[in-house]
């Protein structure tokens, strides 16, 4: 008889220890879903921004983006002034220089962009402010 309850007892032992694993298990799982939604819904930094905007510029225009000279959150996301290589002359100060007005959306993707100037390198702007 005394086999039969520590059978018995080694039976509901064993359960118990697959129960508390899976619910372990189930635990981790939901912590990893979690995660996961926290990173996917997380906003980017704006560090993250200005990089994602200078590159995807890059991309589509085939420039050189060499600085943000203004950036800012809007209700539609992101605006940013970039300044840009048009064209490299020798000497550096007569290359040509542009900035483009860059649109992005929350999640820091390219909604559009547009020349708003363009100048030589080495010559300062006569409008007031910019």
């Amino acid at each position: 008889m005394a086999n039969t309850n520590n059978t018995s007892e080694s039976q509901d032992s064993q359960q118990s220890s697959q129960e508390s694993q899976k619910t372990q298990q189930s635990q981790k799982s939901r912590n990893t879903q979690k995660s996961q939604e926290k990173q996917e819904t997380r906003r980017p930094r704006p560090m993250e921004i200005l990089r994602e905007a200078r590159a995807q510029l890059a991309e589509l225009t085939g420039m050189t983006a060499e600085s943000v000279s203004s950036f800012e959150q809007t209700e539609e996301g992101w605006a940013l002034e970039v300044e840009v290589l048009e064209l490299e002359r020798v000497p550096d100060t007569m290359s040509l220089m542009a900035s483009y007005q860059v649109e992005l959306d929350p999640d820091g993707q390219l909604t559009g962009y547009r020349r708003v100037r363009r100048y030589e390198r080495g010559r300062a702007d006569t409008r007031g402010g910019r």
